[in-house]
């Protein structure tokens, strides 16, 4: 099996990058990593992950799951055409889709929550707004599942995150 984490470039959230890949390695599970293009990536607390692929050259088909850690930084796919299309082409395909934190945001812009329960890093109380905005049922609880969509809202949720997405592979 293998999982392609997406970080940002700058300013992933480490502990929703290192938890689950400790928990999904742990387990046998393949990672690989995609950064908008590629290379060195650093993380909001000073964490640096090497080799990451870009984003233009992820082939969806070639993953059991697709996961985007969230952070300050995963705002900047929000609205990004690759990230997006990641998304959408996850869900045709049937993958596993996951985001963390505020990343469920890049899922709800790419039009792939529409419909669904998901959650959501809400501490500044607009992200939700973002949500339901897009047509997704909030439900503000650490990780939420539906279908083969997992949502979880922040580092607190990273272990339960990670487990989630784990349990769903074992299926």
């Amino acid at each position: 099996m293998k999982a392609l984490l997406i970080i940002a470039p700058r300013g992933y959230q480490d502990i929703e990058y290192g938890t689950p890949r400790k928990i999904l390695e742990q387990a046998g599970i393949e990672i690989v990593v995609a950064s908008k293009n590629g290379g060195a990536c650093v993380g909001k607390m000073g964490g640096i992950v090497k080799d990451t692929i870009a984003l233009a050259d992820v082939m969806v088909e070639n993953y059991d799951a697709i996961i985007f850690i969230g952070g300050p930084g995963a705002a900047s796919y929000q609205q990004d055409a690759e990230a997006h299309k990641i998304a959408q082409d996850a869900v045709e395909t049937h993958k596993w889709l996951a985001a963390i934190c505020i990343a469920p945001t890049i899922l709800a812009y790419a039009g792939v929550l529409n419909g669904r329960k998901a959650t959501v890093w809400n501490g500044d109380g607009h992200q939700d707004k973002i949500l339901r905005d897009n047509g997704a049922k909030y439900t503000a609880q650490a990780v939420t599942q539906e279908a083969k969509l997992i949502t979880a809202n922040g580092p607190e949720a990273a272990e339960l995150f990670g487990k989630a997405i784990l349990n769903a592979l074992k299926r």
